[in-house]
């Protein structure tokens, strides 16, 4: 697994091990990075959130492409110190990368100055979608992340109507949809119902 465009274009990731991780391939993680560029004119200065990061590959793309910081989350402890071996590998300070080996959904950000406005979720399919986005939308409701934050939403082909249904309850409007064998990828924006709850 490499870096496919940006400053670190062409860099190798580790992987996590096993089968515990299920990371992005790089044509679905390159179209899911056309589409996050489409809706936000590019990646420059954003504050990313890699919500279930594996290897990290998500985040650290954003940073090759001109994100200012990303924040990392990883459960798993093996596949958090990939994460912090990929970020070491490729010379990232603490003020553009860091690494948070915790349960996302239990121990949510509480704090990010400037607000997170990119959240990429690409959870184990088996997490229920009403839970995975619930806390994307409590962020935006906290002011955590943006009222308008993007959020990318990686799900199993047979969880759209789950998703779409979540999406829909908590506020989120559906930029794009695109499905890749049986991986879906939504981009949501932050609606209206989350960022009044955030005034």
């Amino acid at each position: 697994m490499r870096i496919i465009a940006g400053q670190f274009r062409g860099r190798m990731l580790a992987a996590p091990k096993g089968d515990g991780t299920r990371p992005t391939t790089d044509r679905v993680r390159e179209s899911l990075m056309s589409a996050v560029f489409s809706q936000r004119g590019g990646f420059e200065d954003a504050v990313v959130l890699d919500a279930f990061a594996g290897s990290g590959a998500l985040g650290l793309e954003a940073l090759s492409r001109g994100a200012a910081r990303a924040v990392f989350y990883e459960c798993a402890p093996e596949a958090a110190k990939v994460v912090q071996r990929n970020v070491a590998n490729l010379g990232l300070e603490p003020a553009r990368a860091t690494v948070t080996r915790a349960d996302v959904i239990e121990r949510a950000p509480q704090f990010a100055r400037p607000p997170f406005d990119l959240i990429f979720l690409d959870p184990p399919y088996a997490y229920d979608a009403m839970a995975v986005l619930g806390m994307a939308a409590g962020l935006v409701e906290r002011g955590v992340a943006a009222p308008d934050a993007i959020v990318v939403y990686e799900h199993s082909l047979a969880g759209n109507d789950a998703s779409a249904l979540a999406a829909a309850e908590l506020g989120f409007e559906l930029a794009s949809r695109k499905k890749y064998g049986d991986t879906t990828v939504d981009v949501l924006r932050a609606g209206e119902r989350a960022a009044s709850d955030n005034d």
